[in-house]
């Protein structure tokens, strides 16, 4: 009689192949073996180039290219960032660069360019100045930020026309000047940007006209909202304000000789009404109110 005997269910016949998996194995071990052997060659060529290229002169700056710049000399930027010869060009810090040229008063804006194996572009952007501000005895370039670019001198013949502008910089307040690569730097912050702007705006708007703009002789911005304006061989103090300055300016021109026939000693005239201008005199306390003239009429 034949007896079943129940299966262990915990006994598994194995089935392995040993050779098979010693061989896997090995093929396995060969090939990371062998990427391992690649990258630690990679990593050392890349080390070598990288150490090399840091050791070379190949990749020191050996020049600085300036474009932009009109007023301001390519040798005076370059000064300016001399700093910049013989760096590594992958090392050298183009920010702290950057921040020396915008101290610049001349420079509004400024970027630098890495172009290898050894050269950095310098691109700028200059201020332009648009009158001279008086301080004391003292005239500077002025820009329209209120920046004082340099004082004003015999180097700058084409600026001569430029109006002079008063009440620009706060009476306590004096340029701080100081001189370096030949550059005038002046405290910026010294000149008011609000009277500035106004000022600006002013110049701005008698541009297109030109016998204002031939005429214009001064511009007072100690009121920060009240220009005042000084014509070519005409003492009176035209009160103009924040806005409409050719309209006005235009309106006392058409009307001036008329006016001084009236009042021969005018000492201010304010056209910042809208149909009526004020007149004072000379010597006198009390000033003259009186209609605009229209078209084909005088006083």
């Amino acid at each position: 009689m034949k007896v079943k005997a129940p299966s262990e269910k915990n006994f598994r016949r194995t089935r392995a192949k040993p050779a098979r998996h010693r061989a896997w194995r090995a093929i396995v071990n060969w090939r990371v073996a062998r990427v391992a052997v690649v990258a630690a060659v990679v990593l050392l060529a890349g080390y070598r180039a990288f150490d090399l290229a840091f050791k070379s002169s190949l990749f020191r700056v050996n020049r600085v290219r300036v474009h932009g710049n009109v007023r301001i000399s390519s040798g005076e930027v370059q000064a300016i960032v001399r700093d910049l010869q013989g760096a590594h060009i992958l090392t050298a810090d183009l920010t702290e660069s950057r921040d020396k040229l915008l101290s610049s008063p001349w420079l509004a804006e400024a970027a630098l360019r890495r172009v290898l194996p050894s050269t950095i572009d310098v691109y700028v952007s200059e201020r332009s100045p648009f009158g001279l501000c008086r301080q004391g005895s003292q005239l500077y370039l002025v820009a329209r930020d209120g920046t004082l670019i340099d004082e004003f001198g015999p180097k700058y013949p084409t600026f001569g026309d430029l109006p002079i502008i008063d009440g620009l910089i706060p009476r306590q307040a004096a340029p701080r000047v100081a001189r370096a690569s030949r550059i005038v730097l002046l405290a910026a912050q010294n000149a008011d940007p609000i009277r500035a702007a106004l000022a600006a705006r002013v110049v701005d708007e008698i541009q297109n006209n030109r016998e204002l703009k031939r005429r214009v002789s001064q511009i007072d911005v100690s009121n920060a909202h009240d220009a005042v304006v000084i014509l070519d061989n005409d003492p009176a103090l035209l009160h103009v304000g924040e806005e409409r300055f050719r309209e006005r300016l235009q309106s006392y021109l058409q009307i001036s000789k008329a006016l001084r026939e009236r009042i021969p000693n005018i000492d201010y005239v304010d056209l910042r009404f809208e149909q009526r201008l004020f007149v004072k005199a000379r010597g006198r306390s009390d000033g003259t109110s009186l209609p605009l003239p229209t078209a084909g009429k005088t006083f």
